[in-house]
């Protein structure tokens, strides 16, 4: 006992110097402490997991480097299961979206019996997973066995549920299903038994409040009392930028005028103390959030009232008042984060819906180096080419999206042809519209305008 209280005192010397070269964003310097704090208490969630965590993501937002191919090598492997734990949080550390260093995490997590950090890493990635335009079986798969390892069975069937939907014909996992759904089942029964009554109740309701943190929409008994949490968190340590940023996200978690009106000022008072732009630029977030919240309120009422014209003319200046704020938003964020192609093609979407193009264009140009956006930024560089009337350019570019496009009949492989077709029409060239416009017909008569197109240019073209 006194060995394990030694080693928390050192952790907590480690994540204080980490949570201090954070602030002063030396962000690598701060991710080798939490490292090495890690080392000696590595379940602690709260002083060093979570901090690392969103550390690592604010490091990735100002244009922080993946690690080298000298560091991957360095912390691919591991003597021992800690090691490998902690050489794969530090390369995620680095790479924040590489979910294959997250998966040798929760594996060295697993084995090294940190609960707590099993269960955090599996709700990472399962909810990323669900994200994915392409979720993976081999995932759902590991988390149905990290899930019921540390018997959090309700969890472990999600994840066997999940599996079975990508594989349906699967006898051996729709079993597991059956067997998983039976452990949850013998689980919730076993608080009735004597001795174990308090414990199961206590495990169930941590149990809730986990799941309630995690749900899209929570109860309102649950944010308020996140929010008292936070106040209480903030309160013993106002200077700690996680605390900030967690009692005001919380208090935008309540989603009323006056909660969301206190997180930005609490932020804005933050910003102008530190002069760090995340602190503004989770405001700005917010104040957008609010907007449009407001403007769902609108046309829920115009929805229920189609001649409201008062209701009009406020969602109008609703709808105004949430273009400049994005606008001048993500201008600030491209100029405080110049090596930010997110917030480059966000604030390229802004000034394409202002009609001003050329200003757009090297925006999306740039974002193009994002894989995550490559094709929708090509779409968008096509798409001003268009509106300026440079219809042969919006034909090449649509055209080399199309082939760098690697699924051929999604959403977005339509959008591209459908805009190619499009820039042919406007070339003359209505033949060659007319057969895209076909084709996409055949595959989805209801795309757009297209049954339109097709039927109007087949009278043009005879």
């Amino acid at each position: 006992m006194q060995q394990d209280n030694e080693k928390n005192a050192k952790a907590k010397l480690f994540f204080e110097s980490a949570a201090e070269a954070g602030v002063s964003q030396n962000y690598d310097y701060a991710i080798d402490m939490y490292i090495e704090g890690l080392r000696l208490a590595p379940d602690n969630l709260q002083d060093g997991h979570l901090p690392l965590r969103e550390l690592a993501l604010s490091r990735q937002v100002k244009g922080g480097k993946k690690p080298s191919m000298l560091e991957r090598m360095k912390h691919l492997r591991g003597k021992t299961p800690l090691d490998q734990m902690l050489n794969a949080e530090y390369l995620l550390a680095k790479d924040p979206d590489n979910l294959s260093y997250a998966e040798t995490m929760l594996k060295g997590a697993l084995a090294c019996d940190c609960k707590q950090t099993v269960k955090w890493i599996a709700d990472l990635l399962f909810a990323a997973n669900n994200e994915s335009a392409s979720p993976s079986l081999h995932r759902y798969l590991l988390l149905k066995d990290s899930y019921a390892a540390i018997k959090l069975w309700d969890r472990a069937v999600a994840a066997c549920k999940y599996a079975a939907k990508l594989r349906p014909d699967d006898d051996e996992i729709a079993g597991e299903v059956q067997r998983l759904s039976a452990e949850m089942t013998v689980s919730r029964g076993k608080y009735d038994q004597e001795g174990d009554f308090r414990k199961s109740i206590k495990n169930r309701e941590a149990q809730e409040r986990a799941q309630a943190q995690q749900s899209v929409v929570k109860t309102e008994d649950f944010r308020l009392s996140a929010v008292d949490a936070a106040r209480r968190a903030y309160y013993e340590s106002p200077h700690s930028s996680l605390n900030i940023f967690g009692l005001a996200s919380a208090l935008a978690d309540l989603r009323t005028d006056e909660a969301e009106h206190e997180a930005i000022n609490l932020l804005e008072d933050a910003y102008r103390k530190r002069q760090d732009f995340s602190f503004k630029e989770r405001a700005g977030l917010i104040r957008i959030g609010q907007l449009k919240r407001k403007i769902r309120d609108m046309e829920d009422a115009l929805a229920a009232n189609h001649e409201d014209s008062i209701a009009k003319s406020q969602h109008s200046g609703l709808m105004s008042q949430l273009n400049k704020t994005e606008m001048e938003h993500y201008m600030l964020c491209v100029k405080n984060y110049p090596t930010d192609l997110k917030a480059k093609y966000e604030y390229g979407l802004r000034l394409l819906r202002n009609k001003r193009y050329d200003e757009a264009i090297p925006l999306f140009q740039e974002a193009q180096r994002d894989p995550r956006h490559k094709i929708t930024a090509m779409d968008k560089i096509g798409l001003c080419f268009f509106m300026k009337g440079w219809f042969a350019d919006a034909v090449d570019i649509f055209t080399q999206a199309i082939e760098a496009h690697e699924i051929k009949d999604d959403d977005t492989a339509k959008e591209l042809r459908y805009n190619l077709a499009r820039s042919f029409e406007e070339q003359g060239q209505r033949p060659k519209a007319l057969e895209i416009y076909r084709k996409i017909a055949q595959a989805d008569f209801g795309f757009k305008d297209v049954s339109q197109r097709v039927d109007r240019l087949r009278k043009e073209v005879r």
